[in-house]
């Protein structure tokens, strides 16, 4: 898979980490999707990270970060609470969005699944929810600290044991998770919701995946993770999890929606369309019956979800070239196997370019003939080369006329 690191800030300017997981052939990439971990954790859990790859191998990107004051992310974590985390949340959907693209599913484990409950109100793009283990409210999570709690309200904060790790909890986090009691948000979720729940579940009872699903409205759906732990250590859990989401997030989400081809029917032949996807580098590009991607490296700072201008270039004078040379070979049938051709783009100084008067740009092709051809036919055949369309565009040095319109 491939893996990107990507920073933003909280509310407060602190750096928070996250890790970006893409498929391994960005040609598959269908969506993205946000994945909140569990209370204390990180979002290097093991379900996290098996989730996310898992996901990312079926064509769903992930993003998946640590909350202020956890892992990798700047802050104190006595100074978060709940609304602090949903506000993470929707921070981390906005620098997906700016950098990537809008993420259509939100996955929450544990108190991250009551976190993307909450959350989802405040992210239009979201069409799908899933919990993992989740309570209906974040209140649930004060049975944690019910030994020291009298502690806490003399005291204003005490170190509290969660997971084998100590943690400073203060007042204002519990009365933080005060607001968080009522089942409102799971009633008033537009969008389709998926709950996940062990009945085995000894941090989180199943009782509360039923509160969820009883709260929630159409379209909703349970599945028991029988014989799964909370943490869902066992790996076949993680993929079973995963597996169901891509399945089920089909149904819901309009899939490659704003990169569709055909979507723009306005368009006539030899027209493109090109939009932003981001307000960085993202590109699409339409056809009016193909859809691509263009982009620019990350160390540009583009996000390399497409190829870059200069690429899609030396694509189209490629392609056309090789498409030339078959449509000759096969008509004066000659024993031509194959085409590979390569090219190259460069910025030469104009003394080092032999026939070059007042242009630094070059562009090399070399072109590989695969098949029993002699000696006169190979000649012929690169002669041909130099007599494609694009070609013969790229020498005749075309007006391009520029309007702006309505």
């Amino acid at each position: 898979m491939n893996k990107i690191k990507l920073e933003f800030e909280n509310s407060n300017g602190e750096t928070l980490a996250g890790l970006l997981e893409l498929p391994e052939r960005m040609d598959r990439l269908s969506s993205f999707a946000l994945f909140a971990h569990c209370f204390t954790c990180g979002k290097d859990i093991a379900a996290a990270s098996r989730i996310s790859r898992a996901l990312a191998a079926r064509g769903i990107a992930v993003l998946r970060f640590d909350f202020t004051g956890l892992g990798n992310s700047d802050g104190d974590f006595a100074n978060t609470n709940f609304s602090s985390n949903v506000d993470d949340l929707v921070r981390a959907a906005a620098a997906l969005e700016q950098n990537y693209g809008a993420p259509q599913i939100l996955i929450g484990h544990s108190l991250g699944g009551a976190a993307v409950l909450a959350a989802a109100a405040r992210l239009p793009a979201v069409k799908a929810v899933v919990t993992i283990g989740a309570p209906a409210t974040a209140e649930h999570v004060a049975h944690l600290f019910k030994d020291r709690a009298e502690e806490i309200k003399a005291r204003g904060q005490a170190t509290v044991l969660l997971g084998g790790r100590e943690f400073s909890i203060k007042q204002q986090f519990l009365d933080d998770i005060e607001q968080y009691s009522s089942t409102g948000k799971i009633r008033d979720l537009d969008a389709a919701l998926l709950v996940f729940h062990s009945p085995l579940d000894a941090i989180v009872s199943i009782d509360e995946a039923a509160r969820i699903y009883q709260a929630a409205r159409h379209p909703k759906s349970f599945i028991s993770l029988d014989r799964a732990d909370h943490l869902l250590s066992r790996a076949e859990d993680s993929e079973y999890v995963a597996t169901t989401i891509a399945s089920w997030a089909s149904r819901y989400l309009e899939l490659e929606q704003e990169h569709q081809a055909g979507d723009h029917p306005d368009l006539i032949d030899g027209e493109v369309l090109i939009t932003e996807l981001n307000h960085r580098f993202l590109r699409g590009m339409y056809s009016n019956s193909h859809f691509l991607r263009a982009d620019e490296p990350q160390k540009y700072g583009g996000s390399d979800l497409g190829p870059t201008p200069y690429d899609l270039l030396l694509m189209s004078l490629g392609a056309c070239t090789s498409m030339t040379l078959r449509m000759y070979a096969n008509r004066k049938k000659l024993p031509l196997e194959d085409v590979q051709i390569r090219l190259l783009h460069e910025r030469v100084h104009a003394e080092d370019c032999v026939d070059c008067s007042h242009s630094i740009e070059r562009i090399t092709r070399r072109i590989t003939l695969v098949g029993d051809l002699d000696d006169e036919q190979r000649q012929r055949l690169l002669e041909i080369a130099d007599r494609c369309p694009v070609h013969r565009s790229l020498e005749n040095e075309p007006q391009i006329v520029t309007e702006l319109v309505d």
